[in-house]
């Protein structure tokens, strides 16, 4: 399992870096639009700069057809730096595009998957890694569990390189799903990790712990004994 941060906020990146076990960064235009209106390359390689050259840095590109996927491509490892995941939606110039920088050596992601069979296709396409939408997917009365089950499955099966880079969750219990139907990464908003390890039963549990410990020791911790 690894577990990658959806956002494109600099200041939780450095934060959440320090703490959890982040194996990288994503983004796509709705994350940046958060950050307003930035200087998208100097960002994008401060993103890079946190995380260190060994993290895969996902960016999406932004043109719809095949040929203006390819230029944002290239300007993408132009201006930030040649290890970039560049995220192509599967859709049909997509799939394009996605075989044009595969025949070129470039790490490719593709993203916007809602089907199993779409994943088939960025597969065989050669794509590094696939992004499922899990809560989306079950937005829409979609079945995520068995898709990312399907993908893993072919995966195994016919023993392609492609890792499912699962994506789109409102909570720690989907994450858990995609994990446990196949995914091999996922990626999410830091403040889902937050939750998991600030729930009141945690901090209750901790805060007994310390009375406890001060009722017999007073405010003199192990170290100091």
């Amino acid at each position: 399992m690894r577990y990658l941060l959806d956002t494109a906020d600099l200041a939780a990146i450095r934060r959440f870096c320090d703490i959890f076990p982040v194996a990288g960064v994503t983004s796509n235009p709705s994350i940046v639009k958060k950050e307003g209106k930035i200087d998208f390359f100097a960002h994008m390689n401060e993103i890079r700069s946190i995380i260190g050259p060994g993290k895969p840095l996902h960016i999406q590109v932004t043109a719809l057809d095949t040929e203006g996927m390819i230029r944002d491509a290239d300007t993408l490892l132009t201006k930030v730096d040649k290890e970039v995941y560049v995220k192509v939606p599967v859709t049909m110039e997509g799939i394009r595009a996605i075989k044009r920088l595969k025949a070129q050596g470039v790490h490719v992601t593709g993203t916007a998957i809602y089907s199993s069979q779409q994943g088939f296709l960025a597969m065989e396409a050669g794509a590094d890694c696939i992004a499922p939408y899990f809560n989306r997917m079950e937005n829409m009365g979609l079945d995520p569990d068995g898709i990312i089950a399907a993908l893993a499955e072919m995966i195994r099966l016919y023993q392609y390189p492609t890792e499912i880079l699962a994506a789109s969750f409102k909570n720690a219990g989907q994450v858990d799903r995609a994990f446990l139907a196949g995914a091999q990464t996922a990626t999410m908003d830091p403040s889902i990790l937050e939750g998991v390890l600030t729930q009141p039963h945690i901090t209750n549990a901790v805060a007994a712990f310390d009375a406890d410990w001060k009722s017999v020791f007073g405010e003199c911790t192990l170290a100091e004994l």
